[in-house]
């Protein structure tokens, strides 16, 4: 059986502990899969209401929810979160365990520059910083059109690297390989994760591109206490 639960492989420091859920874990969008996750969390999390825009804000001074689509905090004990199923979650930690943060990047808020913000809003230097790329969908599956493709190169030329040719004005994505190059020209040179595919991995991931489904995963971070 997989496992419910995916716990980021990166090197954090120990005080830094973060997670993401899978289908077996149910829809996080649900109060009853909230309750459940609950269980793994020193608190509830500060849930936003995701527009696919650049919004953050400082999780320990909200309950929630917030039209946003980042999160940080520097307190210890307040849990940043985002959902998604298709679109990709970034986690930020400091390599001094000072500060987290969690970005939801789906093609529109990483165009805008989401990651760039949730950094800018952790405030602290970006060879701190520490990135941790969750489950999306791949760059086999993600066929997006000439639109999607002028709005990331209209912000960075460098993005044409990032799209594969698939048809007359049709492209393959990969987000991992955008976000990469986003933190990297932030200065931020330790990436982890990506390799996943939301949507050609049925058996773990819900994905809207695969079933136009509702439900969603949820991904976590925050400082122990």
């Amino acid at each position: 059986m997989e496992p419910e639960l995916i716990l980021p492989d990166w090197p954090a420091p120990r005080n830094v502990r973060a997670l993401v859920t899978t289908r077996g874990f149910g829809d996080l969008k649900a109060e009853s899969s909230r309750g459940k996750l609950r269980a793994s969390l020193p608190a509830a999390p500060c849930w936003l209401r995701q527009v696919h825009g650049i919004g953050v804000i400082d999780a320990s001074a909200y309950a929630g929810p917030v039209e946003a689509d980042a999160s940080f905090t520097r307190r210890k004990g307040v849990v940043c979160a985002v959902l998604a199923a298709d679109c990709m979650p970034v986690l930020l930690a400091d390599e001094r365990g000072e500060a987290v943060g969690a970005a939801h990047a789906g093609w529109r808020g990483l165009a805008a520059g989401v990651i760039e913000s949730a950094a800018a809003a952790i405030g602290l230097p970006a060879p701190r910083l520490l990135a941790w790329l969750g489950p999306a969908i791949g760059p086999r599956a993600y066929e997006v059109g000439e639109e999607v493709r002028d709005a990331f190169l209209k912000a960075d030329a460098r993005a044409a690297r990032a799209f594969a040719a698939h048809g007359p004005g049709r492209w393959l994505l990969d987000l991992y390989a955008v976000a990469r190059q986003r933190l990297e020209a932030l200065g931020v040179t330790r990436v982890s994760g990506g390799g996943f595919c939301t949507a050609s991995d049925a058996a773990r991931f819900f994905s809207y591109r695969r079933d136009r489904c509702p439900e969603r995963m949820a991904a976590a971070i925050w400082l122990a206490e």
